[in-house]
């Protein structure tokens, strides 16, 4: 017997996609009369619950759930799937019971600071409407692999993870992007190239906080609008083989989007949060953790540390369901310096400090460079300098920096946010200054050329011994 006849359904060969349509809403509206005659059974039940029963009644719940799970699974339908429609239901009575029974509850005690909850899509429905094509899940897979080789050294390159502080205009960006992936198969040899690709923005005090959270760049917060603006950025992005690399902030955004990054970074003012440290133990990329915003790097390698190894901790599912979520902990997490405490980290004692301190920890000795923040004290002239006095360092035999990050745009410098977006330059931060595309090619390509012998000498050596990394334990 086939799964249409096992199931009751008949389906002739002539049947058009609109009769299938049809038969659809047919079913639908039987299922809504179930649902009504469920409900009425359910509120039937109730009457005979004594006060002391309460209008939940969890063994009984458990005992449904359990039944139409079982069911699911001879239907050939997923129980999980059915699980949650059944969860939702059976809370859905209880506030009808409730209603009817005029319970007013006690006096509120929560969200009393809260104006409005706005429903988001669900990560997964967001997925169905944006999927990954084929060549952009390509671009995700390589790049990954990619930078977890030259996280093991068995890849000679410098990876450059360059590109705007944040992005604003996807116009612009895409622009950038379509450049940087000309100029990515020009430095090939010597350097891998990732674009920066930010969304959130970290706020000192107020500003605006990025793509995802204020799209329209007026306070306006359409978080929805700018989950799906960023998702199908990032899909444009990899579709042109260009990897990309992100910081998480929002500990939820990565389910809408965190297979679409090739790297992720948690910041300077995150990498002490124990919800950042959960989170980055979970995620699929390597992960940098930069120092914090006095220049120690004592947080950022307890943070190593903390994300290698498992964890449990409260989110959501790919259905947007709260779940608790138990994590394998991330091996390729790795130190960022960014200077900070009004000096930069970027020489050559400082890395030797940074090294000590890994080797302290029984950790990879594993460093990127940043060439912006503190360590160019935010001017992005400063930004080709640091690059060369790195790429020193490691033409001298230096082999614990294996990237270097560079906040890099079309034009030069930045600009204030203006009410009138049409008033905005193109190519242009509205957050940090940013490198002009011109010095950054120049940049790069200097770079390459200093790099190209010492990444020939690596290459030829071959890949060192394998580096003790944090385990689970």
């Amino acid at each position: 017997m086939n799964d249409e006849k096992k199931r009751g359904i008949s389906l002739p060969d002539c049947m058009t996609l609109r009769d299938v349509r049809a038969s659809i809403d047919d079913v639908d509206r039987r299922i809504v009369a179930l649902l009504a005659e469920r409900r009425g059974y359910a509120l039937q039940a109730a009457r005979f619950k004594s006060a002391a029963d309460g209008v939940k009644d969890p063994a009984r719940e458990e005992q449904v759930v359990r039944n139409v799970r079982a069911l699911a699974g001879e239907e050939g339908i997923e129980p999980e799937l059915v699980e949650t429609l059944y969860r939702d239901m059976i809370a859905g009575f209880v506030r009808v019971e409730l209603t009817s029974a005029g319970h007013r509850g006690p006096p509120a005690l929560e969200n009393l600071n809260v104006a409005a909850f706005d429903a988001m899509l669900p990560p997964e429905e967001v997925k169905l409407r944006i999927p990954a094509s084929e060549r952009a899940a390509r671009t995700v897979a390589e790049g990954r692999r990619t930078m977890e080789a030259i996280l093991d050294r068995r890849d000679p390159r410098l990876a450059v993870v360059v590109g705007p502080c944040s992005i604003h205009d996807t116009d612009a960006g895409l622009d950038y992007a379509r450049r940087l992936r000309e100029l990515a198969d020009e430095v090939s040899d010597t350097l891998y190239l990732v674009m920066r690709v930010y969304f959130e923005k970290p706020r000192t005090s107020v500003g605006w906080e990025g793509l995802t959270n204020d799209p329209r760049m007026n306070d306006s917060f359409q978080v929805k609008e700018g989950m799906e603006l960023a998702r199908r950025f990032l899909l444009e992005v990899a579709e042109l083989g260009l990897p990309t690399g992100t910081e998480a902030l929002d500990p939820i955004a990565p389910h809408y989007r965190g297979d679409l990054i090739t790297w992720t970074a948690i910041g300077a003012r995150t990498s002490e949060s124990q919800t950042h440290r959960n989170l980055a133990s979970g995620l699929s990329t390597p992960i940098g953790f930069k120092n914090g915003t006095d220049g120690e790097v004592d947080g950022a390698v307890n943070a190593i540390l903390s994300a290698a190894r498992p964890h449990a901790f409260l989110g959501i599912n790919d259905q947007g369901r709260s779940s608790v979520i138990r994590t394998r902990g991330n091996r390729y997490g790795h130190l960022v310096l960014r200077g900070g405490g009004g000096r930069p980290n970027f020489d050559s004692v400082s890395v030797a400090i940074a090294e000590q301190a890994l080797a302290k920890a029984g950790l990879p000795q594993t460093i990127v460079i940043d060439c912006s923040h503190a360590n160019s004290w935010k001017k992005p002239e400063v930004q080709p300098l640091v690059m060369r006095d790195v790429a020193s360092q490691i033409r001298q035999g230096n082999r614990s920096i294996v990237g270097v990050m560079m906040e890099s745009f079309l034009e030069t410098g930045s600009q204030p946010m203006s009410a009138e977006l049409s008033q905005l330059r193109y190519g242009c931060s509205v957050t940090d200054p940013c490198l002009g595309w011109d010095q950054t090619v120049e940049a790069l390509r200097e770079a390459r050329a200093l790099l190209r012998e010492a990444v020939d000498e690596r290459r030829q050596a071959g890949a060192p011994a394998p580096a003790q990394r944090a385990t689970a334990s």
